[in-house]
């Protein structure tokens, strides 16, 4: 809802950080060219802008789905103006009947995309604020799933501390999450 004052820039600046990368991700998994993607977004962004007047917060669905509705949406008109074009192979036409037919696929890839983006906005933030060793165990179990021992061996550690250096940076990536997310 900060996004109605459209001069409160750190909530504009935020909600860029965490859904243009989301947008984007997205509309490259309809098939499109980068450029094609990136023009998606931009026509996203400026209709989230013309319109978060209008959103209900109290109506019958999310912020995300209808930002995930107005990115299909984005998509399939600049697909139908693509389809007359010249095209790859399984091109717009495959990618515009893909779009339409499967709507509730492309929520569950948004909220994927949500997620994944929020994860890495909240490892941004949380990594200046613990020491370099706890960052290293953490990442190396927790993202790059490697084994607590192994991962003691390599940073001179006990596994009994990577445990708790993984703990720690995960309740702190949790708590940054929250903290977006009840917002």
């Amino acid at each position: 809802m900060r996004l109605r004052d459209r001069g409160n820039h750190d909530a504009w600046s935020e909600f860029l950080q965490i859904y243009e990368p989301v947008i984007y991700r997205v509309a490259m998994r309809f098939q499109m060219q980068d450029a094609d993607a990136r023009e998606i977004v931009q026509e996203v962004l400026l209709r989230v802008a013309s319109a978060i007047d209008r959103f209900d917060p109290g109506g019958r669905g999310t912020f995300r789905g209808w930002l995930s509705q107005t990115t299909r949406r984005v998509a399939v008109d600049r697909f139908r103006r693509l389809v007359g074009k010249e095209a790859a192979v399984g091109g717009p036409a495959n990618a515009l009947a893909s779009v339409i037919a499967d709507h509730n696929q492309l929520e569950i890839e948004f909220d994927l995309e949500h997620r994944r983006q929020l994860f890495l906005c909240a490892a941004e933030m949380v990594r200046p604020t613990v020491s370099q060793s706890s960052w290293s165990a953490f990442w190396r179990t927790a993202v790059d799933d490697r084994s607590a021992r192994e991962v003691a061996v390599e940073l001179g550690l006990t596994e009994g501390a990577v445990y708790v250096a993984r703990c720690r940076v995960l309740k702190r990536i949790r708590e940054y999450i929250e903290e977006k997310e009840a917002d």
